[in-house]
């Protein structure tokens, strides 16, 4: 991928799209799950998928860490995601901080390929990055009801995005979240960028770069204005627990608010999306999950019109304070290179375990 490959593509998504890649999620357990994770999420994950959800962590469990890693487009693309959840000692809040990279690295900044005299020179050729990254700071709190357990919270959003040393953007939003617990059910609500996202790119290119660009037929971008609307999740899980066996299963829908999408249910503005998933565990020591997602309407050489549906499966094991996720996506198209290997860990650091340590300190 050259330098102007990435910013021709770039500039033809226009805004429908805008920080779609915080729609890929977090976790290898979502991803196992079809991304059908709103109402089932009970990990430091929950920032991401519903920050109401964040409330659920146990004070006795202690501060609870994720991490994941993630290639896309056989390792062309690297998604990673770090998170932090912190209980506070009541039980009935929580508060978290989450971190997300999406990238494209070594990116061949063909524009200074030619010298003043118009020769070529490979040496001026100097890589790249390109990448998105997303900052989430979450509240979550448990609300006492007659009926159920309600947990309310919401993020403070902060994303920003570079491209290289041509441009670069800064955006502010807010998402906000419910969840609510009746006997073995649960159901959600998560709207995310309520008050639209607002990203202010600015760029910067040299005189000579300009030229270059438009001597190859490429429009010179200017300083604008990105907005990501609003988007709905509504989801319900029904978890059952037998003495060494369990299962959960969620059934979840997307409903966008910027127009016709290539999804299962296209309208305007709204469009929407379903998503599935299904986890069973055996003495919540070994999971086994499955899902699927990202319904879309494809047409072959003979202009037949089809629907196709991405699978996704995973499999996670828990050991004493520690659980080790992974998942395979988008198993059924390996000929486009666009599977992916996600790889996650949910660690608990114990207060308990930290309280004794330092009494035996003082000691």
């Amino acid at each position: 991928m050259t330098v102007l490959a990435f910013l021709s593509g770039f500039m033809a998504y226009g805004q429908k799209y805008s920080n779609e890649f915080l729609s890929i999620g977090v976790g290898a357990r979502a991803q196992g799950m079809g991304n059908a994770q709103v109402a089932s999420v009970n990990d430091v994950s929950a920032a991401f998928w519903n920050p109401a959800a964040l409330a659920q962590i146990s004070f006795e469990n202690g501060i609870q860490l994720g991490a994941m890693h993630n290639e896309w487009f056989a390792g062309v693309g690297k998604y990673d995601y770090l998170g932090v959840g912190m209980p506070f000692s009541n039980s009935k809040k929580a508060f978290g901080l989450t971190a997300i990279r999406f990238g494209i690295d070594d990116i061949p900044n063909t524009l200074s390929l030619y010298d003043d005299n118009g020769a070529v020179n490979y040496d001026n050729v100097v890589p790249f990055s390109a990448a998105d990254y997303g900052f989430l700071m979450t509240y979550a709190q448990h609300v006492f009801t007659q009926k159920g357990k309600l947990y309310v919270g919401g993020n403070v959003k902060v994303v920003h995005r570079k491209i290289g040393p041509f441009a670069n953007s800064w955006g502010f939003g807010l998402d906000a979240a419910v969840l609510w617990h009746v006997k073995n059910w649960r159901f959600a609500f998560m709207g995310k960028d309520i008050t639209n996202t607002f990203n202010a790119w600015r760029f910067n290119f040299t005189d000579q770069e300009k030229e270059v660009l438009e001597f190859t037929n490429n429009v010179i971008p200017i300083n604008s204005l990105e907005v990501t609307r609003p988007q709905f999740i509504l989801g319900a899980a029904y978890n059952k627990q037998w003495e060494k066996f369990g299962i959960e299963a969620e059934l979840d829908f997307t409903v966008t608010t910027d127009g016709y999408r290539n999804t299962l249910i296209q309208s305007f503005p709204f469009s929407a999306d379903p998503q599935m998933g299904f986890e069973l565990n055996y003495k919540k020591f070994i999971f086994l999950r499955g899902g699927v997602n990202n319904f879309q309407r494809e047409t072959d050489i003979g202009v037949e019109k089809f629907w196709t549906f991405q699978p996704n499966l995973g499999v996670g094991v828990k050991v004493f304070k520690l659980r080790i996720d992974y998942a395979y996506a988008d198993i059924d198209d390996r000929s486009k290179n666009t599977y992916s290997h996600i790889i996650s860990l949910v660690l608990d650091l114990d207060f308990g375990y930290f309280k004794n340590s330092m009494n035996k300190s003082k000691k």
